[in-house]
Order: structure tokens, then C-alpha cells, then sequence
């Protein structure tokens, strides 16, 4: 047969989007079974917790409709009961499933079940489709809906929605299309059935917790993505995990979600957080004070000739204007010194790479270095040529006269951000222009960070990220 014998189409609305610590406050059923009966249930149920206004306003439910409904526990074996031996059908159905499971397991019942996405199950029928959300479905079939979210008028589009496909297509193609719609995603084993799906599928930063999380908890893991939930998912695909996600996976219990307006955003926040948090499983970034520029000691007739400059943490304005690279520690400037001797015969005494002694230094006696330490040639040839191998690592300039702001927006959430930076500094994030005139005025302070920067420096390089620069001075 090419849908499942029995199915029990659910639809839930919440107190909000984390089957952890949300709640239900209205249950939808239809019951389909094989012999053609149908069922149809519904009842609020009270949440025990206030409802948010953005909720009230978004499903219509308030917190007076349900101060005198159900409980879960109430109506608990109802539930069940029309839940029991068939199919759990929704539309994106981890999430229904997970706060189904949730509320069971709170009342100290335990709950499973097949389950069948309609998400899922739409890709699977109409790949050349790029929206599969109830809406959409709507729209795109023509599907009759007597309650948009309202649980048991969803829970009927939904019925609507498998009667189409069923007229549209043969039973074998259906049938493979279920059982590619019924196969469930992994995931952590210690993660609540239902969190993966609750997460905003717009632009933002994830952070992995243990059993511990919060302000002073250590972050398993940060990252970024453009679609939340669709990053988080993909973490934990068999077929992308080697053996350290695998050990990381396994200890996931808690995954928290930071929207912002763009990638941009999240770019710069992925970043910070990372520096500030520390995660175990990243790697490390440094913190920008160790970040260092290069600098040629003009006349100067004893070795090294070469400055290193400390510039995390500093106003890039008071800079010199011959600064060249831009190194995270020693070892990223020495490698960078000993590449360029070699290329251009310079002598690594003279550089600071080795002790400078009373001869030659090993490079010129390998004819490696063209011999200023050995008095081959002058010291003004010798730093003439370091001056010519360091310009292509001179530093780009601020190519505006002052403070510019990058502005995102994302269409799926409204949010909206204008990052203002100046000299390669990120100053401050507005949300709107109030907050931006609050931010300009408190003058924060320019504080060079190599990692911003590298982030600002690539994203502004392509001219439709430029197109978003708005100047502020």
C-alpha cells in the first residue's frame, strides 16, 4: 500500500519552539484507518506556563482561553489512544514529535512511534519545488484550511495535502517516497527528540553544551551557519561525523541558538564567542593582542633590521605607514622571513633569525644570502631588497575617509543590523537607527582584531557586499 495503513495526523501549538522547556497548549488528531474510518479530536490544553504575546498574537491562543483547559496529564490517554498503532504523520514532525515525547516523558509515561514528515514527504514528490511549508502547500495544491494554526485545522491541510499526492501519484512512487520521508535523521543520543527541528532555519551562531550549560558553562562546540537547523542536522550525519564529531556528538545534551540579521553577522559573532568562550572542540583562536605587523628600522647599520610590532589591541591611526603582514605569533613571521631570505638572498643573521656573529652567516656560505654579513654588499642594498620583498605584504588601507556601516537584513525573521566598523575595527552592532545614534555617540574605542578584520577584509572584496556599505562620517 502506498501510504501507511493507519495514520494519525498531528498538529501542535506551543508555548514556543524548545520541546525542553515550552509546552503544549493545543492538540490536533485526525485519525485515518485503513477500514476508512476517520477521527477527528481537538482540545486546548493549559501549559502550566504563560504564553508569550508573539505566540497569543501568532496562533490567536491566550492565556485565558486556556487557564480553564486541560492539563497534559489530563488528557494524556486520549491521546494515546488515537496515537496508538498508527502512524505519527506531521508537518515538519520531529518537532511535534519531539514535544509530544517531551510531555509524555514528563508525566512519566513513555511514548514512541513511525513517523512520517510531510516536509519530507513533499521534497521526495515535488523536487523542483524550493518551499515545502504548510503555507506553500497550501498555495501550490490548492488545500482547504479552515484554521491556519489552529492545531486541528493544520492537522486537516495536512489530510488535504496526502489525498493529492495519493490521486497524483502511483503507489509505487509513493511508497518510495514514504519510506524516504519516514527514515529518522541522527542524532545525539542524549538530545531531546524535537530540539534540532525547533531551531530558526535563517542565519545565526550554535553552541553545543553538555550535561552544563549557560553564561559560565564551556561550550562544547560554536559554529555558524545560514540555516541554523539545517548546520545542526548535518553535524550529526553519519556519513559526514569522523571519529571527534562522533565523541562530540555523544555528548551533546543542549544546543542554543543566536539569530542574527546575515551571514555577516554571524560570521563576526561566531568569532568573538569563540575567543570568549573558548569551546572544547574548536580550534583555538588567540587572543589579538599577540598579533604582530612587520617593519623595516630605516639606517639602521647593526642586525635585526626587522620590527616587530605589537598591533592587537591597537588603534590602527596610530600605526606607522610601512607596516607589512599581519602574523599571529613568532612562528608565522619567522616562517614568513626565512620564505622571503630565501627568495631573495637576503641574510637571516641580518633579519633576526639567527645570532649575528663576526662572519658570514650558514646562508651565505650555502650561497644562500648574498653576503652583507660577510661585507659582499652594503647594508643599504641588503634592506633596499627586504623593503622590495616586504611591499607586497604592506597593508591595505581603509579605503573610506571614516566609519562605514554593513547593513543585513533577513527576510524569513525581519531582523535587521548595521555593523558599523572603521579602520578594519568592528565598533558596535545596531539594531535600528536609534541604537545606532547611541552607539556613535558613546565613541567606542578602535581596537585592531585579526580575526575581524580577515572576516571584513574577504566579505568586503565582493562588489554586492560592498553595494551594503553605507558611510557614516
Amino acid at each position: 500500500m502506498s501510504l501507511p495503513e493507519s495514520l494519525a495526523i498531528i498538529d501542535l501549538e506551543t508555548t514556543g519552539a524548545s520541546p525542553v522547556s515550552d509546552r503544549i497548549t493545543e492538540i490536533g488528531i485526525v485519525r485515518v484507518d485503513v477500514d476508512g474510518a476517520i477521527v477527528r479530536w481537538s482540545t486546548l490544553v493549559n501549559p502550566g506556563i504563560p504564553i508569550p504575546p508573539t505566540i497569543q498574537r501568532f496562533t490567536g491562543i491566550t492565556d485565558a482561553m486556556v487557564a480553564d483547559a486541560p492539563s497534559f496529564e489530563d488528557v494524556m490517554e486520549r491521546t494515546r489512544a488515537l496515537l496508538d498503532g498508527a502512524v505519527f504523520v506531521a508537518h515538519n514532525a520531529r518537532f511535534d514529535y519531539g514535544f509530544i515525547r517531551s510531555a509524555f516523558r514528563r508525566a512519566g509515561a513513555p511514548f514512541d512511534a513511525e513517523v512520517l514528515c510531510t516536509v519530507k514527504l513533499s521534497r521526495a514528490l515535488y523536487p523542483e519545488h524550493k518551499r515545502h511549508g504548510l503555507d506553500a502547500l497550501i498555495a501550490r495544491h490548492a488545500l482547504r484550511c479552515e484554521a491556519r494554526h489552529r492545531a486541528l485545522g493544520d492537522a486537516e491541510t495536512v489530510w488535504h495535502f496526502l489525498e493529492v499526492a495519493r490521486r497524483q501519484f502511483d503507489d509505487e512512487t509513493l511508497r518510495r517516497a514514504v519510506d524516504t520521508a519516514m527514515k529518522r535523521p541522527s542524532r545525539p543520543p542524549l538530545l531531546a527528540d524535537g530540539v534540532i527541528e525547533a531551531l530558526p532555519a535563517g542565519p545565526g551562531v550554535y553552541l553545543f553544551f553538555g550535561e552544563h550549560r549557560g553564561a559560565g558553562a564551556l561550550p562544547l562546540y560554536i559554529g555558524k551557519s545560514k540555516n541554523l537547523r539545517g548546520r545542526v542536522a548535518a553535524h550529526f550525519g553519519a556519513d559526514l561525523r569522523d571519529s571527534r564529531e562522533a565523541e562530540m556528538a555523544r555528548q551533546v545534551q543542549h544546543v542554543e541558538a543566536i539569530e542574527t540579521a546575515g551571514e555577516l553577522g554571524a560570521l563576526l559573532l561566531e568569532a568573538n564567542l569563540i575567543k570568549a568562550r573558548r569551546p572544547r572542540y574548536n580550534r583555538a583562536l588567540k587572543g589579538g593582542s599577540e598579533v604582530r605587523a612587520l617593519r623595516v628600522i630605516p639606517n639602521r647599520r647593526k642586525p635585526p633590521v626587522v620590527e616587530r610590532v605589537a598591533v592587537g589591541g591597537t588603534d590602527p591611526l596610530d600605526w606607522a605607514d610601512n607596516l607589512a603582514g599581519l602574523f599571529r605569533g613568532k612562528r608565522d613571521i619567522d616562517n614568513t622571513l626565512r620564505d622571503l631570505a630565501e627568495l631573495y638572498r637576503l641574510c637571516p643573521a641580518r633579519l633576526g633569525l639567527e645570532p649575528a656573529g663576526a662572519g658570514p652567516c650558514l646562508a651565505h656560505q650555502m650561497k644562500r644570502c648574498a653576503g652583507v654579513c660577510a661585507g659582499r654588499e652594503t647594508p643599504e642594498a641588503h634592506d633596499g631588497r627586504l623593503t622590495q620583498a616586504l611591499a607586497s605584504l604592506i597593508l591595505r588601507p581603509w579605503p573610506w575617509p571614516g566609519a562605514i556601516g554593513i547593513a543585513e537584513f533577513d527576510a524569513g525573521s525581519g531582523r535587521s543590523a548595521l555593523h558599523v566598523v572603521d579602520r578594519w575595527c568592528l565598533l558596535g552592532t545596531a539594531s535600528d537607527e536609534a541604537a545606532l545614534a547611541e552607539l556613535l555617540a558613546s565613541r567606542p574605542p578602535r581596537r585592531f582584531d585579526l580575526d575581524t578584520f580577515r572576516i571584513l577584509d574577504r566579505w568586503l572584496q565582493q562588489p554586492a557586499h560592498r553595494d551594503q556599505v553605507r558611510r557614516l562620517d
